[in-house]
């Protein structure tokens, strides 16, 4: 498919500066643009590239002005990060192959529904009294449990598990062997140092437009539910315990993991490698760095909080500072010890 650089502007809301007739028909990193492509510019580390990119065209924010002779023409927009993955959401809206009908062998129980305009992969299996809105895509060996619920437009990708009761809204993709609904990590332990058992009887729910990456686990409440809030996106190799609460557009990065019954506010960042304990609160807008681990409710929204354990990023930076210095410091202590 081939555009010009004036329609693309069209879409994005932009303006032209350049040939806005040139015809572009590719995606291009601006380091590696060739002509027939296009690029964007967000991050200015990598603006001597657009001096030298062979890209027929490169989004590029409304204020930018260039401080040498360019090759290429700009298209300028608010946001060109936001302008870009745009772009890239009409191109996977234009080239994708949406599968549609059902692929044998697949199983369906009786009691369940699958609305039209859907799709079931070979080996998969959907449970009993489910409920499966429309243009819902189901890959090859899914599984889904008894009484679930799935909203519109979701796609549910190869070995992905969802197990009983779990209740799904629309626009959600779970990708590749996650497991949504497993039983939480609950034993009670007993006077002869064994675990019992705790029956886990709750479920998950999961908001609309919620994704899920590969191989990422969120555990059914004992009782009630685990809370995954609209927008929320969560990175593979996640861990969320039984009873957990996750609010609206939070981003969780991989190989965190999130102890039972803690409640996650909105709009907060949680980078790689984040462990956080159980029975906390994490206030609206706080972003976590990554290895970080939190011990102690974090209560005052917007703040940034990094370290073992875990406290606020101007007070950690600050102790670091003195802890590179530790070893010159002690030197200076020996000399002033000596000349005692």
């Amino acid at each position: 498919m081939e555009f010009t650089v004036s329609q693309i502007a069209a879409l994005l809301n932009g303006t032209v500066v350049g040939d806005g007739s040139q015809k572009v028909n590719r995606l291009d990193k601006i380091q590696d643009g060739k002509a027939g492509g296009i690029s964007f510019l967000s991050n200015m580390k990598y603006e001597p590239h657009i001096y030298s990119t062979e890209a027929s065209a490169v989004i590029v924010a409304e204020d930018f002005s260039p401080s040498k002779p360019l090759n290429t023409s700009l298209i300028k927009v608010k946001d060109p990060y936001s302008g870009f993955t745009q772009l890239l959401e009409a191109y996977a809206q234009l080239t994708k192959h949406s599968k549609t009908g059902v692929d044998e062998p697949s199983y369906i129980d009786k009691s369940s529904k699958m609305d039209e305009g859907g799709y079931r992969g070979v080996f998969s299996h959907i449970g009993k009294n489910c409920q499966i809105g429309k243009q819902v895509i189901i890959h090859a060996q899914a599984y889904i449990g008894d009484n679930v619920k799935i909203g519109d437009r979701c796609i549910i990708h190869s070995g992905a598990k969802i197990y009983n009761d779990t209740d799904v809204g629309n626009d959600c993709e779970i990708h590749p062997n996650a497991v949504i609904g497993a039983d939480g990590f609950g034993f009670a332990p007993q006077e002869d140092k064994s675990y019992k058992n705790i029956p886990q009887l709750g479920n998950v729910i999961l908001e609309d437009n919620v994704s899920v990456g590969a191989n990422s686990t969120i555990d059914c409440a004992t009782m009630g539910s685990t809370i995954i809030k609209k927008g929320v996106k969560i990175d593979n190799l996640v861990q969320i315990a039984h009873n957990v609460i996750i609010g609206e557009h939070t981003v969780i990065a991989a190989q965190s993991g999130i102890s039972g019954s803690t409640e996650i506010g909105k709009n907060c960042v949680i980078a790689g490698q984040v462990g956080i304990i159980g029975h906390l609160k994490i206030a609206d807008n706080t972003t976590i760095g990554a290895k970080t681990g939190i011990t102690k409710s974090i209560l005052q929204s917007g703040k940034t909080i990094f370290g073992y354990m875990g406290y606020e990023m101007k007070e950690f930076l600050k102790s670091y500072s003195i802890f590179k210095k530790l070893p010159s410091l002690q030197d200076r202590v020996k000399e002033l010890e000596k000349k005692q």
